[in-house]
């Protein structure tokens, strides 16, 4: 127990950092993923196409790879960011495509009989998607959307590669500093208290979106 106690605080403090990655990736990301969800909707075959190999590439390559391309290989090209910004950039990109796609299924997947009665009540199209289409998509996708969240908790222990000090570099700086595998198992521990409040906190959301049954 004193041991856990000496190596909680570095362990804590990593994983302030890991809640600050998914913090900041989950606010730009998913309004991200969003837009360009409805992006790929509009009639213009080229802004399709982009969309659609951009989505193609985030998804198809891992996001390891995205990591160490951001943050090694661009500054060969001139652009350099610091470890942080890399991190989230290469994050944020990565998961707004998932979420593109998700967001793409939710709204195919409105009757297009919401949009005839939106043009009978004279709705613009902008009122439309907020007041009809956007209520609609999210109780559809939320299952989705917090599956993605959930992954992220976990892909943010990725970050240790750019030498981010989260929550598993400290646990790993620990680990090889008294050679022992404590520090890992309570990482593994922490991880699991975060994963599960967003467990319960996607069930409340989901019944808070009931009423659109």
């Amino acid at each position: 127990m004193s041991y856990i106690l000496q190596v909680l605080p570095s362990l804590l403090d990593g994983a302030k950092v890991t809640l600050q990655v998914f913090f900041i990736v989950i606010l730009l990301s998913i309004p991200l993923g969003m837009v360009i969800a409805f992006l790929m909707k509009v009639p213009f075959k080229p802004l399709q196409w982009l969309l659609t190999i951009y989505v193609w590439i985030m998804r198809g390559t891992p996001l390891l790879l995205q990591l160490i391309f951001f943050y090694y290989v661009l500054p060969s090209v001139g652009v350099t960011f610091d470890r942080m910004p890399a991190a989230i950039l290469a994050f944020t990109m990565n998961y707004a495509a998932y979420f593109a796609e998700i967001f793409r299924g939710g709204i195919e997947a409105i009757p297009k009989g919401q949009y005839e009665a939106a043009k009978v009540l004279k709705l613009t199209h902008l009122q439309t998607i907020r007041h009809i289409i956007v209520p609609q998509v999210f109780k559809i996708v939320l299952p989705s959307v917090f599956n993605e969240v959930i992954n992220l908790v976990k892909d943010s222990s990725l970050v240790y590669v750019l030498g981010v000090g989260d929550l598993l570099l400290a646990s790993k700086t620990a680990a090889n500093r008294d050679a022992s595998l404590a520090p890992m198992f309570i990482a593994g521990i922490i991880y699991l208290l975060l994963i599960g409040l967003v467990t319960i906190l996607s069930r409340h959301v989901e019944k808070k979106f009931n009423y659109y049954k």
